[in-house]
């Protein structure tokens, strides 16, 4: 479980309770952590993978953008979510790690709905069409960079579009008053930025490491 701060009694309940993953994810995992080794907790996790499938569905999301692609895990669960027509654009800058990826969205039947883009994403999601509005983002890559990533997708976004943005309660330890270190300092002041932007809804999910989902207005 990647939400330290619920009992561990709890968390293994509610993954018990959770569709479980198929053997294309399984395999990813398992193969993630053999070559990845600590960076494995880059992974999402089980329970968060079902609920980007079913935000996907559930939205009816046609053009998804994707920020931080890793080994592929987030980007097939988003994938399967898409109706006939929909594709999905990942940004990621390793091309080391993509090509797991590559090799698992064709395990999983999911190649043809994906489009990777490799580089800088705070560059490259720039080029995003501006007449192709996104209906829905997944944003999980390098913390210090989320308000950047944040304003260009709001500029692409639909109305009515969703953001969801991975590990805004870092472990629990945004909330902890003794804690004041740089990168935990970084994930409270994007929190408040999206809490105090009147473009938005947003409602804080305590799904793995935390998600938040932000609706444009």
């Amino acid at each position: 479980m990647k939400a330290t701060y619920l009992d561990p009694v709890v968390g293994q309940y509610l993954l018990a309770h959770t569709t479980l993953p198929d053997d294309v994810l399984d395999a990813l995992a398992l193969e993630t952590r053999e070559i990845t080794g600590d960076r494995a907790g880059m992974q999402i996790s089980p329970d968060q993978g079902r609920f980007l499938t079913m935000i996907v569905q559930l939205s009816r999301a046609r053009n998804v953008v994707e920020v931080g692609t890793f080994t592929g895990y987030s980007s097939i669960c988003l994938a399967r979510g898409l109706g006939p027509g929909g594709r999905l654009t990942c940004f990621d800058i390793n091309e080391d790690w993509t090509a797991i990826a590559r090799r698992y969205w064709e395990k999983a039947g999911v190649a043809q709905r994906v489009d990777l883009r490799i580089g800088p994403a705070a560059e490259r999601l720039r080029e995003l069409p501006a007449d192709r509005p996104v209906d829905l983002a997944f944003v999980d890559a390098d913390k210090s960079n989320y308000p950047v990533y944040y304003e260009i997708l709001m500029s692409r976004l639909a109305p009515g579009g969703l953001i969801l943005i991975d590990n805004t309660l870092w472990k629990g330890r945004v909330a902890d008053p003794t804690v004041d270190d740089e990168h935990t300092r970084g994930i409270r002041e994007f929190n408040d930025l999206v809490t105090a932007d009147d473009r938005v809804t947003s409602l804080m999910l305590p799904i793995a490491d935390g998600l938040t989902m932000i609706r444009k207005q």
